[in-house]
Parts: C-alpha cells; structure tokens; sequence
C-alpha cells in the first residue's frame, strides 16, 4: 500500500471511532438547536455591536455597560447550554485521539514521542522508556 492508501484507511477507521461519531452528533445537535444557535447569533451582533462603539471617538460608556453585560449574559448561556458543553467534551475528545495517533506515528518516524520526557507519567506511553 502506498502511504495515502494507509493514510485513507486511517481515515476511514477514524470516522468510524466512537469518539468521532458521538462529535458528530454533537455537531449535528448544535446546528439544530434554534435556540442556542439564536443566542450565538444574537452574541455575534452584540460582539460587533460593542467593537463598533469602541472604535468611535466619543464613546456612549453606558451603551458599552449595556451591550457588555447582555455579552457576558449570552456567554454564560451558550458556556452552559447542554448541548454546546457535549460539543465542546466532544471536540476535546477527538483533538486527544487526533494527538496520540500523530504521536503514534513521530514515533514510528523517529523513535521517541514528540515532547518525550522520556518519563512515562507525563504521557500515555506507547514507547520503550
């Protein structure tokens, strides 16, 4: 096999590991949720909102006060929505799985895992140290 034949079977087992498919539903649950997609909208106008009167000369101050507070309102409840926190566990799952099967293959590139502190507490193993 050459090496994009490997790399293709690689993605096709990746696509298929629990943790990309439960991304995946996260994923497809954030873009349906009408609520919380309203909230992200209503928090990237509210963003520029506030840049734009930041950038002016004469700032309102209690304008500012305003859109500020109405941002950190709508940060805290997209923050604990359920379905952005399953998203985001889900995201950082998939980015763990994604680093230890790039270390996975430095190793058998090079030998040692990248950052090695050649200390098997500081990562998951899966070398001869």
């Amino acid at each position: 096999m050459t090496i994009f034949e490997l790399a293709s079977e690689l993605g096709k087992a990746l696509k298929n590991d629990e943790k990309l498919v439960r991304l995946a539903d996260a994923r497809k649950n954030y873009e349906n949720d009408p609520d919380l997609q309203k909230m992200m909208v209503e928090y990237e106008v509210q963003q520029k909102a506030l840049q734009g009167e930041l950038t002016k000369d004469e700032r309102d101050t209690m304008f500012i006060d305003v859109i500020q507070k109405r941002i950190n309102e709508l940060y805290e409840a997209i923050m604990s929505h359920p379905i952005f926190t399953e998203l985001n566990e889900a995201q950082a799952e998939v980015n763990e799985l994604m680093n230890a099967v790039n270390n996975t293959i430095t190793f058998e590139i090079t030998g040692e895992l990248p950052s090695c502190t050649h200390d098997c507490s500081t990562c998951g193993g899966g070398c001869s140290h």
